[in-house]
């Protein structure tokens, strides 16, 4: 039994140093998943009492000795027994998550931004973009939330971007995000399964987080993972069923010189095998440079 069924015990717990150490056990002892924004226990712990006591979410030090009232201890409790007894991603109950210190808006209608994309489009695709150039048209294809598309828009500002998706539902999300920073004249959100309704439209970059999950892993997601939209997901058995379709048609939309970056998971060995001439680039992020790659227009022709 998980130790948050002990709801006559909890009154012990005092000051936020208490809290965090049962959340920390209670979250091991129920062996969640973790993955969306936190990745262990203890980092999702603090973020989840942070939050909740809203306290800044960088400065947890010098509130361990705070101690809780009444209602805190009860909002608290609440929202922790959902993270354990349904095993409900923390920024579906928190309602945000964050990308370096970019702030978004998720819910269940979205997967939680993750991407390693974000850290090459903060950092201007550096060195394969030159500062000397000035992008004026970016596609993000699959948006969901919108993250990636808010995210090159402050990254090129003299770009107009186009963010696309064939979920209404999470396009109603990007909308609320690209609204919450300002961008509505810079966003363009369309409902499109990948390039079906971008005939005509060329871009100096597109990105790209697809689904590509395969099938395996599909079945062997963990609870946490099952919240998420499984159309933003699955990808058919080799998980690399939205990657095809990307290459397949990317040149038709793209400027001479223009750039593709997608980002695969775990398929960089399935897709070189898939495309033995392809001349990919692979990316280097934070994990490593198995996740993410490039490819000029001039190589998709």
């Amino acid at each position: 039994m998980s130790r948050l069924h002990h709801f006559d015990r909890t009154n012990e717990l005092q000051t936020v140093r208490d809290w965090l150490r049962f959340t920390v056990s209670a979250f091991n002892e129920a062996k969640l998943s973790f993955g969306h924004g936190s990745a262990s226990a203890y980092d999702e712990a603090a973020y989840l009492i942070l939050h909740t006591l809203h306290l800044p979410l960088d400065t947890l030090n010098p509130f361990l000795d705070a101690r809780l009232i009444s209602d805190e201890k009860n909002a608290l409790l609440a929202l922790l027994k959902q993270r354990v007894d349904k095993r409900i991603p923390a920024a579906y109950l928190t309602h945000e998550a964050w990308l370096g210190d970019f702030r978004f808006y998720v819910d269940e209608r979205v997967i939680v931004p993750r991407s390693f994309i974000a850290e090459l489009i903060q950092e201007q695709f550096a060195p394969w973009i030159a500062d000397t150039k000035i992008m004026t048209n970016v596609l993000d294809l699959c948006t969901g939330s919108g993250c990636l598309a808010i995210l090159a828009a402050h990254a090129f500002p003299d770009a107009i971007v186009d963010a696309v998706d064939i979920s209404p539902t999470a396009l109603k999300v990007a909308q609320r995000n690209v609204a919450d920073y300002g961008l509505e004249d810079r966003i363009n959100l369309i409902k499109s399964d990948i390039f079906s309704n971008l005939t005509g439209k060329q871009y100096d970059l597109i990105i790209s987080n697809p689904p590509y999950v395969d099938a395996p892993s599909m079945a062997a997601l963990p609870p946490e993972y099952r919240h998420e939209p499984q159309l933003a997901l699955g990808s058919g058995a080799d998980g690399l069923v939205a990657t095809r379709e990307i290459l397949e048609h990317a040149a038709d939309h793209l400027n001479p010189n223009g750039l593709l970056v997608v980002e695969i998971g775990h398929n960089r060995p399935a897709l070189e095998v898939a495309y033995p001439n392809l001349p990919f680039i692979w990316l280097e992020v934070a994990a490593g440079n198995e996740f993410v790659f490039m490819l000029r227009r001039e190589d998709l022709i």
